[in-house]
This record gives C-alpha cells, structure tokens and sequence, in this order.
C-alpha cells in the first residue's frame, strides 16, 4: 500500500478530532480513564495499609531490587515517548511513521511485562508468594493489576496496528489510534506512581 493511501479524503489538522463521533469517543474515554484512577486508588491505598503486614514472610526491602525496576521504568517511559512520536506522525498523514513508531511501543511494552515476569518468578523463589502476607496479596494485586493493564495495552495497540494496513488514516481510524496513545500515557503514569510509592518507598522505608 502506498503511502498516498494514508488518507482518501481532505488532509485536516487534527483527524482525530475532526468529527463529532471522534469528540465522542473522546468524552467517552474520559468517563473509562475516571474509572480506572479509582480503581487504582483503591488498590494504593490497600497497598499502603498492608505495605507493612508481612507476617513470616519477607518484607519488600528484603527482596525489591532498583536496578531491575529502574530498568523497568526506563523502558516504559521511553515506550510513552515512541506513542507520542506516533501521534506526531499521525497528525502528518504519515501512516508508515505511524506504523513504525507503535510497533516500537509495542516491543517495548513486552519488554517490561517480560521484566515484571522475571521479578515475579524471584520473588515466589524467595518465598513471596500471593498469599504469603497481606503485603504479598496488596503488592501482587497492585503490580499485577498495572501488568494486565499493559498486555490490555499492548493487545489494543496491535490490533489496530494490524488494521491500520487495510484502513489508513482517516477521520474515523484516526481517533482510535490516537485514544489507545492516550491509554498507553495513563498506565505510564500509573507506572510512575507504583515506582515511587511501591518500591522506592519499600527499598528506602525498610
């Protein structure tokens, strides 16, 4: 497909915001984003009532360790900034850019859920397993909740990406691709918060 295919209609300034189904969506996603900060509310406050109910098992000082979680961080901070450079593209009609750019996202979110996997898999082998401690169940139910908000991510991404070959920018594929970047943002948020109050808290409080 060439890149002339990239739209079949009037090049407008911002196509994912051209047409009222467009806003809507947007409005929509708002109402879902409100949801989804209560519901990580709920389970950082949990965290932190628990954070300190360890039981007979280890504490979080004990076993977190900065450099893989630092790593971590790094690759899905970068992984916001390669969506923000497919929405760049996007607003120029480039869907190769596009293309490119989100696929670069998509590598980098497996990155971090093959990350989060290797850090799980130690700690059960150091003995934190879900039902160690209170802290365990609150830590895992926390990260856990973010790691399946990343596969969710990344599964969006993908699947619109595979469409977008057939479909191009338009003013009705634009809002979708550029919703999903606005997804991916928010979990890169969560992220951010789950790094301060999670393990530099854990490594610095014990």
């Amino acid at each position: 497909m060439s890149q002339s295919h990239d739209l079949s209609i009037e090049k407008l300034p911002n196509p994912e915001k051209a047409t009222l189904e467009g806003k809507n969506k947007f409005l929509g996603f708002w109402f879902f984003l409100g949801g989804e900060t209560v519901l990580f509310g709920t389970l950082f406050a949990t965290f932190l009532a628990l954070r300190d109910k360890v039981g007979n098992g280890p504490a979080g000082h004990e076993l977190f360790s900065m450099k893989v979680t630092f790593l971590s961080t790094m690759i899905l901070l970068v992984s916001s900034l390669t969506s923000v450079f497919a929405i760049l593209a996007l607003k120029e009609y480039k869907l190769r850019m596009m293309q490119f750019w989100f696929w670069v996202t998509v590598l980098l979110g497996l990155c971090f859920l093959g990350l989060e996997i290797y850090e799980f898999t130690d700690y059960v082998k150091e003995g934190l397993g879900y039902k160690t401690s209170a802290f365990s169940s609150s830590f895992y139910t926390l990260v856990g909740t973010h790691g399946s908000h990343v596969f969710f991510g990344i599964l969006w991404i993908s699947t619109l990406m595979i469409a977008s070959y057939k479909k191009g920018i338009t003013t009705v594929t634009a809002p979708k691709y550029y919703i999903a970047a606005l997804y991916w943002h928010f979990i890169d948020v969560v992220w951010v918060f789950i790094f301060t109050v999670v393990y530099l808290l854990g490594i610095l409080g014990g």
